[in-house]
């Protein structure tokens, strides 16, 4: 792989028609919608896009008023104003959107010169980060990177077969993640799903409801076998065929109405790290589940305020700004020191319950909906429900032997998503050991060219 790295002015790749920044389109209210592409701003990136279905949108028709400001396979997303410093790649699998000014793009608009993806793990480099931190310092509003600054900056530009390796060995990274958050998705749906219909529509007493209402004398095993043929008779039989009144309307008979406090118990155990400065904590925190549920670890002279301990086991919730649904089934190892934000309840499950019950019970609509009404304060960033009154939600309490079924249908799903965000840890791990490495041109890959062929 010959040929050395060029260290050159952005703006020259600019005039040369190799590269465009630009950022994004200054739309009016008035021209947002609830139906379109959406409309992406600084918290719908993070190494990745993240669009919640109250997302504000552009209208399609009139996409002719963006220009190049509509996203491409092969952009480089930079947040420049508001939160300043986040990343993205948009993959060829990425739904299309429309730049907000909030974020600028850097794209490629020639590939033998100038890979897109080696460009997307530059911008992780110390180089960028260097240029773009103390351009943000100088200006007047502490958060923004502007247009101009961005192209007075300078980049190291290796040879296009090197770009090329380095693309491919982070690529492929950042890949396995990617199939891993995708698997996790389907993983943490299928168990939810589950839950939905067993504990939140009833199909299966709904269903035997029915066939008992066509078929008086049947036994129950007859009814079991024919309201529910998907489920295991043994399963089927657990749910009963009617309903009784109680204070969340309807419910099946013989299940009853408890509170959350009934399900889980709360743990209050705090501790200081900075009392053990050298240990290496698992640290828990509000924005680390924003960042993809990846806690950070920390030495514990670097985490200045009392937390509390995350045992084993544990589930975490979230009692700040309860309508963003943090809902935390943690993994913590034997020997781990864990520790979370005070803004975080820390959650034992309560026998015959499981993490897997109590996950998608936290997750459910009425649950939320109850949680979203406790909130006190004014300000809307900052708005908290009180632990106790949480504690008091009511939940529908089925009987332990439908609890134990669920268990056997969920447990593993779940588990199998702590193994793949396991998993994915460490290969982000390895991707941000190399990366630097890689980009710096301190670490040469042998075997570049074969490995840029093969993933060309």
């Amino acid at each position: 792989m010959g040929g050395n790295s060029a260290r050159m002015h952005v703006s020259r790749l600019i005039e040369d028609g190799d590269l465009l920044i630009n950022d994004g389109y200054r739309a009016k209210n008035t021209e947002l919608s609830s139906t379109g592409l959406p409309f992406a701003r600084a918290q719908n990136v993070n190494n990745g896009f993240r669009f919640d279905d109250d997302v504000d949108r552009f209208p399609e028709k009139d996409l002719h008023k963006v220009g190049v400001k509509l996203s491409q396979p092969g952009d480089v997303v930079f947040t420049s104003k508001g939160t300043v410093g986040r990343f993205a790649y948009v993959r060829t699998d990425t739904p299309s959107f429309v730049y907000s000014p909030q974020l600028c793009f850097w794209r490629s608009l020639n590939h033998k010169k100038l890979h897109p993806q080696w460009l997307f793990y530059w911008m992780h480099s110390k180089e960028f980060f260097e240029q773009y931190s103390g351009v943000a310092g100088q200006t007047d509003m502490a958060e923004y990177v502007s247009l101009r600054d961005q192209r007075r900056m300078h980049i190291t530009v290796p040879p296009i077969e090197r770009q090329r390796a380095i693309a491919c060995i982070l690529g492929s990274l950042d890949d396995k993640i990617e199939l891993n958050r995708r698997m996790n998705r389907t993983l943490e749906e299928m168990a939810r799903a589950i839950f939905k219909s067993w504990f939140i529509d009833f199909d299966p007493v709904r269903a035997k409801a029915a066939v008992r209402r066509e078929h008086p004398k049947w036994t129950d095993e007859q009814v079991s076998r024919a309201a529910c043929p998907k489920l295991k008779p043994e399963i089927a039989r657990l749910f009963p065929d009617s309903f009784e009144d109680s204070e969340l309307g309807k419910i099946p008979k013989g299940w009853r109405v408890g509170c959350f406090g009934d399900v889980v118990r709360q743990l209050r155990d705090q501790e200081n790290p900075l009392l053990s400065p050298g240990t290496l904590f698992r640290h828990f925190s509000i924005p680390a589940f924003d960042d993809g549920q990846s806690p950070k670890l920390e030495y514990g002279e670097n985490i200045r305020s009392i937390k509390f301990q995350v045992p084993e086991n544990s589930i975490l919730l979230s009692k700040l700004n309860p309508e963003i649904p943090r809902v935390w089934m943690v993994d913590v190892q034997p020997g781990d020191r864990a520790v979370c934000s005070t803004e975080f309840l820390v959650l034992s499950v309560l026998p015959p319950f499981t993490r897997s019950f109590v996950y998608c019970l936290a997750l459910s609509p009425l649950f939320r909906q109850q949680i979203e009404g406790l909130v006190t304060g004014t300000s809307k960033s900052h708005q908290r429900a009180e632990v106790s009154s949480i504690l008091k939600v009511a939940v529908i309490i089925p009987p332990a032997s439908v609890v134990r079924a669920f268990k056997h249908a969920a447990d593993s799903l779940l588990a199998r998503t702590l193994e793949c965000r396991r998993e994915s840890l460490t290969l982000a791990a390895l991707r941000d050991a190399l990366l630097p490495k890689l980009i710096s041109g301190e670490l040469r890959v042998p075997d570049a060219e074969r490995i840029a062929g093969r993933c060309a």
